[in-house]
């Protein structure tokens, strides 16, 4: 890269939109007071943040990025608007051979682009620098909760997308009258702590998985379960982490304690496809099955799932569908012999503001650097999924897939 680092702010492209952005007004106009950092902002209406937002913080307008090197956006960027020749940064979601993003590689590719990937942004040790896991979590048991009160009518909360943003859910939260509710939450990571922190938002009691075992306690209660509460070794029923990381086969799932003692379900784990599942269909249909709402983070669709409810992702729109108990099929929500479930797969445009910020925030501290120091600790080669027309060297496993 040169001296001073030209950036811009590109409209998302992706249909149906996604108003998140990299960097919001105030993150943008303090890195252009930076000596080497020069951004623009391309015109979009689509945003959580209004044009005359970037405007006001003192960010130009312009859709020319001729002389930019490097171009931000969140969403796969569609084949028609990739510029050849650039630096991008989105979740291109091809790292697992999506095949219906083959073309997007392909172009990009052809286009001599250099593609950093979000997902794989990585330290040394493996670990994801950046990443929208904790607005996804947030969302998710929100959404969890709406659903248990469109089935039950004893809640009657807004969505958080008509929320203007999370401080404003946290008043609502504050002025409910909370009933009886018991949720089970899968998953102590970002997907999970940020499900935790809204249900302790929501005053919600929580409690040790023991103790909620138990179903004596009153009032909204919930239980987060890690890997070492429901799994056991099928041998001696013991537990060692390490192994089960490595060798989850080797393990069975114990989760009925937690399905006939709660009324919703969260599931915020990340889910390898040998390990073993929550719960199958027969067991829905079991009398001590409790379970009428799941709000699925996790969104793997069934039969390569955690659980075998999750049909399809549903969408914003369209958040909740149901699980039909005899057929297995997807159904009307709400009804009598229907499980509802809520599998939003991009939870948090839902609350894009409080999103976006925190994901700047990790943009500029976590990744930024990277193109300042020569990339000095392979923090963007480990994420670059091609450059040159050709793949990275950490996706050559690709060559197949784009091959075809």
């Amino acid at each position: 890269m040169n001296n001073v680092l030209k950036i811009a702010l590109i409209r998302e492209g992706k249909v149906p939109p996604d108003a998140r952005v990299a960097l919001s007004p105030t993150q943008a106009a303090q890195l252009n007071q930076r000596a080497d950092v020069d951004i623009v902002v391309a015109p979009s209406e689509r945003r959580t943040y209004q044009d005359e937002e970037y405007q006001q913080a003192g960010l130009p307008l312009s859709n020319e990025v001729a002389d930019r090197e490097l171009l931000l956006g969140i969403k796969e960027v569609p084949i028609e608007e990739l510029v050849p020749n650039k630096t991008y940064c989105f979740f291109s979601h091809t790292i697992k051979e999506q095949p219906y993003n083959r073309d997007l590689l392909r172009a990009i590719l052809e286009k001599n682009i250099q593609l950093i990937d979000y997902e794989v942004l990585t330290d040394q040790k493996g670990r994801r620098v950046i990443a929208f896991g904790y607005f996804a979590g947030m969302v998710g048991a929100h959404n969890g909760l709406w659903a248990y009160g469109q089935r039950t009518g004893k809640l009657d909360l807004p969505r958080l997308k008509d929320c203007f943003d999370y401080a404003a859910a946290k008043e609502v939260y504050r002025k409910t009258d909370w009933p009886d509710v018991r949720v089970v939450l899968t998953g102590t990571g970002r997907v999970g702590k940020g499900a935790a922190q809204v249900l302790l938002d929501m005053g919600f009691t929580q409690l040790s998985p023991a103790q909620y075992r138990e179903g004596k306690s009153s009032g909204p209660v919930f239980t987060q379960l890690a890997c070492v509460d429901y799994a056991a070794r099928k041998s001696d029923g013991g537990f060692n982490k390490a192994e089960y990381y490595k060798q989850p086969e080797l393990y069975d799932v114990q989760f009925a304690p937690y399905w006939e003692n709660s009324d919703v379900f969260i599931n915020g784990i990340y889910w390898d496809p040998r390990s073993p599942v929550f719960f199958r269909r027969e067991d829905l249909r079991k009398s001590n099955f409790k379970i009428k709402t799941i709000a699925d983070v996790t969104c793997d669709i069934a039969p390569e799932a955690s659980i075998p409810t999750t049909l399809y992702a549903s969408t914003i729109a369209e958040p909740v569908f149901g699980f039909d108990l005899k057929s297995g099929e997807a159904t009307d929500p709400y009804g009598p012999g229907v499980i509802d479930v809520m599998s939003i797969d991009n939870l948090p445009s839902e609350l894009p503001r409080d999103a976006s910020e925190a994901f700047g925030q990790m943009f500029i501290e976590q990744v930024l650097p990277a193109f300042f120091n020569e990339d000095q600790d392979d923090l963007l080669l480990r994420a670059t999924v091609a450059k040159d027309g050709k793949l990275g060297p950490h996706f050559q496993y690709l060559q197949a897939y784009v091959d075809g």
